[in-house]
């Protein structure tokens, strides 16, 4: 690989980025190019020196993680954002992966799977801690109802608008990209959630996670 690895570290706790920047820069081929203690920053951060790596908690002042997550992989996909984090739920890990996130890392791994993730995701890999890996064998090893109905039964429009309600976007958004008003965007969604039979986002994060459909 030309060059270090540049990595900007998000999290508001000061003492937590003081020790991942000591472990991280012995590493030769890395370099910490900045911090930042909230996701609004760490987000115009990304914008201005493009790391190659961002490291960031999920909960965050101003955005949080998977929104900042989704800002940041929407205008540089080429940058690879790891969550380290205390949660590892569910909604928390498919969101997060939804909105464009490479990696998923528990708080509490040892210094090596740290070092192990970001050189995983330089590769265009996917890395997640154990407890990470087990939410998402549950999560295909226990099948929800709506699981049966397949995405075909959405019209193609549908299928835009699934896509990025999964990645976190408001209709006023969604509207814009599209060029439909946001009270058009707000039917479209009702119709998604009754042929689908999913009452909530994040079951819709986790239908779209399953049938891969962001890879469509």
């Amino acid at each position: 690989m030309a060059g270090k690895i540049k990595v900007l570290l998000v999290d508001d706790h000061t003492i937590l980025r003081n020790t991942l920047r000591i472990l991280l820069e012995k590493e030769q081929e890395i370099q910490i190019v900045g911090e930042a203690g909230d996701g609004k920053t760490g987000v115009a951060m990304s914008i201005e020196l493009k790391p190659d790596v961002v490291i960031m908690d999920i909960t965050l002042p101003d955005h949080n993680g998977v929104e900042a997550c989704r800002l940041i992989c929407t205008q540089l996909p080429q940058i690879k954002v790891i969550a380290l984090t205390m949660h590892v739920e569910r909604e928390y890990l498919t969101e997060f992966l939804a909105a464009g996130g490479a990696g998923y890392l528990h708080k509490s791994v040892a210094d090596h799977e740290l070092l192990q993730a970001i050189h995983t995701v330089m590769k265009g890999e996917i890395f997640l801690c154990p407890a990470g890996v087990q939410v998402i064998a549950q999560q295909h090893r226990v099948k929800p109802a709506h699981g049966d109905i397949e995405p075909d039964i959405l019209s193609e429009r549908e299928l835009q608008v699934l896509k990025y309600v999964a990645k976190g976007h408001t209709s006023a958004e969604i509207g814009e990209k599209l060029y439909l008003s946001p009270r058009t965007i707000d039917t479209y969604r009702a119709r998604i959630i009754k042929k689908l039979n999913i009452p909530n986002r994040s079951q819709l994060v986790d239908y779209v996670m399953r049938y891969r459909l962001l890879d469509k």
